[in-house]
């Protein structure tokens, strides 16, 4: 994968440690958070910001948009488009609020900020899972930019409703801004970044062979460099709270693993060819949590518990799904053939995996 072998060897080994050692820089050394938290960048640490636009942008630079144009033109593409609206805006926000309140039914404020983080729709971590499964690379960036734009139309209506009328939590108004400033920069701009890139430089061997096996070692990087600042930052909230913290992270560890398990159970029943079954898998049970930790500090304040829920959720989210990634591979061994996928997932000599039903 991407030609650093040592870190894709012992990816997992590397996020612990970096998750560990962020607790333990947040927890002793607490100007850490002063210093890592003084500029933000979107309602975001500018040093989170960063990390997730410097992780991105290697994985625009790979996707083959002049090829977008065909991948979708058969009924089986528009299925599929379709299943996944489907269990993106009505199925898995659903199932996270039943979640929340069947584990969280004596802590409102840590509810309605899983609650937030359910209904966020992912548009930039789960290219990373992506790739690192062998998915296809075009279906996961269309869906990601068709979750874009339905998130600037649904995600305010559906907190409203899920936290306040259903939640009966406090009453709140959200910045429709703030859903579109999410948009335009997680997705907007490693998107168009990529893009331009490989719009001028893809007629070049040099690009696919040195140019984007480097950037995809940047990416894995920023990934590591992302959670240790991540968890510095909250690493004293979660050792001093670590009861409702560790509560909180019960319902995400849950839809995590339920939605992941249940799209691809439903994949695999309907012949849904591997490469395909990665980016449904993992836009399903991903979330955009730097919209609700945007929304949370936004609306209740940078303090409020609302706030840490919403934190917690990518601090639980990175290490489950980093787990589904190696679950899905190893399903792939067990019930997939290495024929050709439906569509090739990535240049010649990039080593993309794919596969079919047996």
């Amino acid at each position: 994968m991407w030609g650093l072998s040592l870190i894709d060897t012992f990816l997992p080994l590397w996020i612990i440690i970096c998750m560990v050692g962020g607790v333990l820089i947040g927890y002793y050394v607490p100007s850490v958070e002063t210093v890592l938290d003084a500029a933000q960048f979107a309602e975001v640490s500018l040093p989170i910001a960063i990390g997730l636009l410097v992780m991105m942008y290697p994985v625009f630079c790979r996707i083959k948009y002049e090829e977008l144009g065909t991948l979708f033109k058969g009924r089986f593409m528009r299925g599929q488009i379709l299943f996944s609206l489907v269990v993106n805006w009505i199925i898995a926000p659903l199932f996270m609020v039943a979640l929340a309140w069947a584990t969280l039914p004596d802590l409102p404020e840590y509810r309605s900020g899983v609650i937030l983080v359910g209904v966020a729709r992912c548009i930039a971590m789960v290219l990373i899972w992506n790739k690192l499964a062998g998915g296809n690379e075009e279906f996961c960036a269309v869906m990601v930019a068709v979750n874009s734009l339905l998130q600037i139309v649904l995600y305010g209506p559906l907190s409203y409703f899920y936290v306040v009328i259903v939640g009966k939590g406090t009453t709140f108004e959200i910045d429709m801004w703030v859903i579109c400033r999410s948009v335009l920069i997680y997705m907007g701009i490693p998107l168009l970044a990529g893009f331009l890139t490989r719009l001028l430089l893809r007629r070049y061997e040099w690009y696919h062979k040195r140019l984007v096996p480097a950037l995809g070692k940047l990416s894995l990087l920023a990934l590591l460099y992302v959670i240790v600042v991540m968890f510095a930052l909250q690493g004293r909230e979660i050792v001093d709270d670590i009861v409702n913290v560790l509560r909180a992270a019960v319902p995400l560890i849950i839809y995590f693993v339920a939605v992941f398990m249940g799209v691809l159970a439903w994949c695999i029943a309907t012949k849904v060819p591997y490469d395909i079954t990665v980016p449904q898998c993992f836009t399903a049970a991903s979330n955009n949590f730097e919209l609700a930790i945007a929304v949370a500090v936004g609306t209740y304040g940078v303090k409020s518990k609302e706030a840490l829920a919403a934190t917690i959720g990518p601090l639980v989210e990175v290490p489950m799904l980093l787990l589904l990634v190696y679950v899905i591979k190893h399903v792939r061994g067990r019930w997939y053939t290495s024929e050709e996928p439906i569509q090739s997932n990535s240049e010649k000599g990039d080593g993309g995996e794919s596969g079919s039903l047996q």
